[in-house]
């Protein structure tokens, strides 16, 4: 089995889980960590530097992953291209806005680079198991989906400081940061929507973005999805950020409901007890420990050959969907959905 050599910038608050992840990747060999405080990194037992171009220089990886907040993203990305690394994945938010993301997209497609954003919600265990059972046909004709995001982290002056304080900061924080995992998982099971309509509010004076709001998505064939966040709110659960909130399916047939400890049931129409499809376990890392499940599906598509989903090209659609959706917030009334890529 092929073995990539990986490096990554950043060693932060969320950078943790995708190192941990990276070593313990049978596929990867993590061989270096750049971040402008080397005391971070210097746990991992790898080669440690400040400069990522000092890195890429030295090591010469397979992949670079990047983990840092979006305002470094453009150039990082570019430094990869400029050293010629083969695979670079990027952290969403993916740029700071859309038209960065399509120049960035272009410019690495243009120096025949495979870049990949890592978006991992669809890879927690509850949402790849709502999939594999919505595949059963169970459900029969589906009716709508609603996710509400209750991750009770928001309130206060200082709220996110301790984890990641650069939130307080982003003009736009839900949507951008936040909500856009949730329009990733509503397209990976529903498909792509056609029309959306938002409504979005700002609960905490201590920040500079959006901290709630409501998402209405159309689909052609009368599908609805929901999306109902308030960062300030809480859900049953002893871990907030580990579901961060609480998901239903509907349809004809039955309807799917995931709770707050990331057990999955599924209750037939008419009946009153409900099957558990995903029983409660402790797992390693961050969200059900999608992170590691994204990068073993990075390294075993690219192992044969193949293409991962959330390439860059195709994350332009989910970027064009967060657009649709401030545009809609603002304007105060419903959109359709242009398709881009």
């Amino acid at each position: 089995m092929r073995k990539f050599k990986t490096a990554c910038l950043g060693a932060g608050y969320f950078a943790r889980f995708h190192l941990d992840a990276w070593q313990r990747c049978a596929a990867a060999h993590l061989v270096a960590i750049a971040d402008l405080d080397p005391a971070k990194a210097r746990q991992y037992g790898v080669s440690v530097f400040t400069s990522l171009e000092d890195m890429l220089g030295a090591c010469r990886p397979d992949i670079l992953d990047i983990i840092v907040p979006p305002a470094g993203h453009a150039a990082a990305i570019q430094t990869a291209i400029d050293q010629q690394i083969n695979y670079v994945i990027c952290q969403k938010p993916f740029c700071r806005n859309l038209a960065e993301a399509q120049e960035m997209t272009a410019r690495a497609e243009a120096a025949g680079i495979t870049l990949i954003i890592h978006e991992n919600f669809r890879f927690q265990p509850w949402f790849q198991t709502m999939k594999a059972h919505l595949e059963t046909g169970a459900l029969e004709e589906i009716y709508q989906m609603r996710f509400t995001l209750r991750p009770n982290d928001g309130r206060g002056a200082d709220a996110y400081l301790a984890r990641q304080p650069y939130f307080q900061k982003m003009p736009r924080f839900l949507i951008h940061e936040t909500a856009i995992h949730f329009l990733d998982v509503f397209t990976f099971l529903l498909g792509s929507p056609d029309s959306v309509y938002a409504d979005l509010q700002q609960r905490n004076p201590a920040i500079s973005g959006e901290d709630s709001g409501h998402i209405l998505l159309g689909y052609a064939d009368g599908k609805r999805a929901i999306f109902d966040g308030n960062r300030l709110a809480d859900h049953a659960a002893e871990n907030h950020r580990l579901t961060m909130g609480e998901g239903l399916i509907e349809g004809s047939g039955g309807s799917l409901y995931l709770n707050g400890f990331g057990e999955v049931f599924f209750r037939k129409n008419g009946a009153i007890e409900a099957e558990c499809l995903l029983p409660r376990r402790e797992r390693p890392g961050f969200g059900g420990d999608c992170v590691f499940a994204l990068i073993a599906h990075i390294t075993a598509q690219l192992s044969a050959g193949q293409m991962p989903v959330n390439t860059a090209r195709e994350y332009l659609s989910l970027l064009a969907l967060e657009e649709a959706v401030y545009d809609s917030a603002e304007q105060g009334r419903k959109l359709p959905v242009l398709k881009t890529g």
